[in-house]
């Protein structure tokens, strides 16, 4: 491609590079300037116009946009149209982005000039929400380049659905607290599985007993289990963690590196996922517990390697339930 300034007279074809006011019109940037765009600058009295003209081998910005991202495109998205080199990526519907993060950079380190950019892998996305971008630099780029980023796209990065669809929430209550805690626990629990489209089956306020956590989840109905505690689960064998085996069920992984939201476990009772959530979970900010909630909703529950990525960016947000600064300077 070439680009610099050439006579109007010579411009006819070429992609115009700057925004021109000329017979009463813009002539917009990225046009291609036809017989009567260049007569327009002429009769303006413009001499010259800075341009960018394709040669052999080169393909189009909005071509080589809609290329790319069609060969990106996985399950779950949708493409916008291309428009100034850029196609954009919406998700159809509640889930999570899986992101192949070494496609993502093979197809970066092809050309400077083709780039795509996503969200961070494991986001949660809901309809419509923009999820990526493909964005061609320049005006045009090499054939041979687009078809070496295209052969690296496939697998890039899919929709992961929400898979889950009927929950059971398990509160539990320790003596003397206060019915405003349950309910704010109960409202924020609630609003993460709207959000994520899974209905509430039930909720059960229940004594901070084994017992009774082990009672409710062998009555739940339902593809989930949330339980909330009154007190934090402070051990693999508190209260919590106890009440799923004792209802025949395993606990798989207590704690994560991520805080807020250390003190999360995940099991499960036969088929149905079991997550305890921690107390910050009462708060709707995000938190650890919503990065599994999440991965579990979808069929993608995270094993060891997965919890052990989590330290990498785990949050570290102050929260208002702990008052005093983890650190005193």
């Amino acid at each position: 491609m070439k680009f610099g300034p050439v006579p109007v007279g010579e411009a006819e074809g070429a992609v115009l590079a700057h925004s021109v006011r000329a017979g009463g019109r813009m002539l917009k940037k990225g046009a291609v300037l036809g017989a009567e765009a260049v007569a327009a600058l002429e009769a303006e009295g413009l001499a010259e116009v800075i341009v960018a003209r394709l040669e052999p081998g080169d393909v189009a910005e909005d071509v080589a946009a809609e290329a790319l991202a069609r060969a990106v495109k996985g399950s779950g998205l949708k493409l916008t149209a291309a428009h100034t080199g850029r196609v954009n990526f919406k998700a159809r519907g509640p889930g999570v982005l899986v992101v192949d993060a070494a496609k993502v950079r093979a197809i970066n380190a092809v050309d400077p000039g083709l780039t795509l950019a996503t969200l961070a892998p494991y986001t949660r996305v809901t309809p419509g929400l923009l999820a990526g971008t493909v964005k061609v630099i320049p005006y045009a780029v090499q054939g041979a380049a687009l078809e070496a980023a295209v052969a690296a796209a496939e697998g890039a990065m899919r929709l992961a659905p929400v898979v889950l669809e009927r929950a059971v929430v398990v509160l539990t209550e320790v003596p003397g607290q206060k019915p405003s805690i349950t309910e704010k626990g109960r409202a924020a629990v609630e609003g993460r599985l709207k959000a994520l489209g899974i209905a509430v089956a039930a909720v059960e306020v229940v004594p901070h007993e084994t017992g009774a956590v082990a009672a409710a989840l062998r009555a739940a109905e339902a593809d989930l289990a949330l339980i909330l505690t009154g007190s934090a689960t402070s051990d693999a064998h508190d209260v919590a963690p106890q009440g799923l085996r004792q209802a025949g069920g395993s606990v798989e992984r207590f704690g994560m590196p991520v805080d807020p939201g250390n003190l999360l476990f995940l099991g499960a009772l036969g088929e149905m996922p079991v997550i305890g959530l921690p107390g910050c979970a009462r708060s709707p900010a995000l938190n650890g517990a919503d990065w599994v909630l999440e991965r579990v909703a979808c069929g993608l529950p995270p094993g060891p390697e997965e919890f052990a990525e989590m330290g990498v960016g785990g949050l570290l947000k102050e929260i208002p339930i702990r008052p005093q600064p983890r650190e005193a300077w």
